[in-house]
């Protein structure tokens, strides 16, 4: 096997972290491989820093375009990030004839179907495993590992970020803001982090999910996101006491009208596994119609574990790159031209359980009334909280779990809640997931 020669571009947490697994397995990889690999040029507009990763054992260089431009590279790793700059230099790769390694989920959420295409067509390699969950081969699952099955949903813990946070705010009873700038201290968070709480770096992932799992082009466009900006710390205590814990999931699900896709926060029976998933640790939870549901849990980003992905990939195209295309698996787990355009169902059409808090006069007939709205519109009651009011208050928090029903019932319902004269708020709606069958 001749020697894959690569190209990195970006030598930051993530790009540092593939160059130091690559040197230091360096052996253990030409056991398994039976060749080697070797960065033999790293692009990055920081030249001191790429020196100091590379000690001077590679060129570097702050022009990236030179790098897929080079033609002693066979691959380039592209771990700059972004839409714009990113997709230009993928796609030169590409041209250029170069397999391609890409961490950046958010370039291929939105523009992968273009990518895909311009690879199959000049018969190149793109991989991308370390897009979804850091170092967890999620990507491999169901591409290849699931492949037998049909999948009927998917759903995620896929931001550590969001994770850490909700676990710090349950664990230490602390309001969000309060530990969105710790998380920023600890390097957790970004200086803006509004990709991650807003849920947005979560749809780009799980688009790529959805993708694969149901062989439909990429649709981030269409996916629904809502982040953890507005949870409280009451909503995540009274969750608790119901027996549920609170994380941000990206869930998509095949139904018969089209399929769910869709970042929120969400409710989880505290005696699932993927419950118990805490800090910045990411988890998947797959359900194939014959396997039942499967779960991957493992560190979500970092340098190494992201590296790990990274490595993985170019060892499948040292693997790979001498065979035809025809004889590859498919980028997204179906060939490009057996794709279905499925539609992406709005919320409006979306089936959950609910988890409602609102704030109510203490006085006879409220509960009552509150039910009768719920029952009208078939909306069953699962479970209930009442807490007293305050000392010198005369209002308190009611929390009812309801049963599945259709989300503009739902709002509809809560419309009506929030008509009554005695419910002093707006009603707080969670949505809830058994992720069970």
């Amino acid at each position: 096997m001749k020697e894959l020669k690569v190209g990195l571009l970006g030598i930051g947490t993530v790009g540092g972290g593939t160059y130091t697994v690559i040197t230091r397995n360096q052996a253990e990889i030409a056991r398994r491989l039976g060749g080697n690999i070797r960065i033999v040029q790293v692009a990055d507009r920081n030249l001191e820093l790429a020196k100091q990763v590379t000690n001077g054992q590679v060129a570097v260089t702050d022009d990236a375009f030179s790098v897929v431009n080079n033609p002693d590279i066979d691959v380039v790793v592209e771990l700059i990030g972004g839409y714009t700059v990113a997709k230009e230099l993928v796609l030169t790769a590409i041209a250029n004839g170069k397999h391609v390694v890409t961490a950046n989920k958010a370039l291929l959420a939105v523009h992968g179907d273009e990518i895909f295409k311009a690879a199959a067509d000049k018969g190149v390699i793109v991989a991308f495993e370390a897009a979804v969950a850091g170092g967890i081969p999620i990507i491999k699952a169901l591409r290849e590992g699931l492949s037998a099955n049909k999948i009927e949903w998917v759903a995620g813990i896929i931001n550590g970020t969001t994770n850490f946070i909700l676990t710090e705010m349950r664990d230490k009873g602390l309001a969000f803001a309060d530990v969105l700038k710790e998380a920023q201290r600890l390097g957790y968070a970004e200086a803006d982090p509004t990709f991650d709480v807003e849920g947005i770096d979560a749809a780009h992932k799980l688009t790529i999910m959805a993708s694969i799992a149901f062989g439909m082009p990429m649709q981030f466009e269409q996916a629904y996101t809502e982040g953890i900006t507005k949870l409280t710390i009451k909503d995540i205590q009274y969750a608790q006491e119901l027996g549920y814990r609170v994380k941000l999931l990206g869930i998509s699900k095949k139904a018969e009208a089209g399929v769910e896709l869709r970042v929120h926060p969400t409710l989880i029976p505290e005696k699932r596994l993927i419950a118990n998933v805490d800090g910045a640790m990411n988890a998947v939870v797959v359900k194939g119609d014959a396997v039942g549901p499967t779960l991957y849990y493992g560190a979500g980003a970092g340098a190494e574990p992201t590296a790990s992905a990274v490595v993985a990939d170019l060892i499948d195209i040292a693997r790979l790159q001498g065979t035809k295309a025809e004889q590859r698996v498919a980028y997204l787990g179906y060939q490009l031209d057996q794709q279905q355009v499925l539609p992406i169902l709005p919320m409006s059409e979306v089936h959950s359980a609910y988890y409602l808090r609102l704030r109510a006069s203490d006085k006879p007939g409220v509960m009552a009334d509150i039910t009768k709205i719920l029952a009208d519109l078939q909306i069953s009651i699962d479970a209930m909280l009442q807490k007293e009011p305050a000392e010198g208050e005369s209002e308190a928090d009611i929390v009812i779990l309801t049963h599945t029903t259709q989300e503009k019932i739902m709002d509809a319902a809560i419309a009506h809640i929030e008509a009554l004269p005695a419910i002093a708020a707006g009603v707080t709606k969670i949505r809830m997931e058994t992720l069970s069958r």
